[in-house]
């Protein structure tokens, strides 16, 4: 039986866990939750994930949301089809996937995300994008950024010189940044622009990438 995932291709965390889906060429159904109507908040959602977020997992018995968590167990569970996310055979290897995983969650999405947001999420919702937030985030990005450079000047992805969970949990948000003005901040940085170009043609990440708009 087929997976299913819920959630919206607009989504960040959603596209996350398609991108690695397509990866490791597990099939799968997305099933669509209306943001905008709130359907992520209904009782019927709720039952399945109580934070009320996107995306949500399903396989067979099991209920797993948080896209990281997804992104791991389906690269762990489809081991030996398509891409090998992880370098489970390798533990040097492996524990740098590791490293540049935890680098992505607890550095570069903790100061994309607030940009993100309030350029493309805030308008949505009737707001106009806090400049200051935008600013103050920037200035934060742009010093991870200054250690990607100097990471990637001697390998050409974030673990080693291979493509990784790593380097894919950094498409979905970075995708949005390279339609704002702050693009420059990837493009003036030779080699982080030269690995988000070589990442960003990937087909599992172009076939996803045609959904990616805000509506």
């Amino acid at each position: 039986m087929a997976l299913k995932l819920y959630g919206t291709p607009m989504s960040t965390c959603t596209t996350r866990a398609m991108i690695c889906l397509h990866e490791k060429e597990v099939e799968f159904e997305l099933v669509p939750v209306d943001l905008y109507a709130g359907e992520h908040k209904q009782p019927s959602y709720l039952s399945k994930n109580p934070f009320g977020q996107v995306p949500l997992l399903e396989d067979d018995d099991l209920t797993l949301f948080e896209s990281r968590a997804i992104t791991r167990y389906v690269s762990e569970k489809y081991e030996k089809t398509g891409i090998d996310l992880l370098r489970r055979d390798n533990i040097k290897e492996a524990a740098l996937v590791n490293q540049w995983v935890e680098i992505e969650s607890q550095h570069y999405n903790p100061v994309i995300l607030p940009i993100i947001y309030e350029i493309f999420v805030s308008p949505i919702t009737g707001q106009s994008p806090d400049k200051t937030v935008i600013d103050a985030n920037v200035e934060k990005l742009g010093k991870v950024l200054d250690i990607y450079e100097d990471r990637l000047r001697n390998n050409k992805y974030l673990a080693g010189d291979f493509y990784s969970l790593a380097d894919l949990h950094h498409l979905s948000y970075t995708y949005y940044m390279m339609k704002t003005e702050w693009a420059s901040l990837i493009n003036t940085r030779p080699h982080v622009k030269a690995w988000w170009e070589d990442i960003s043609s990937r087909p599992a990440f172009v076939k996803v990438a045609q959904g990616m708009t805000f509506n």
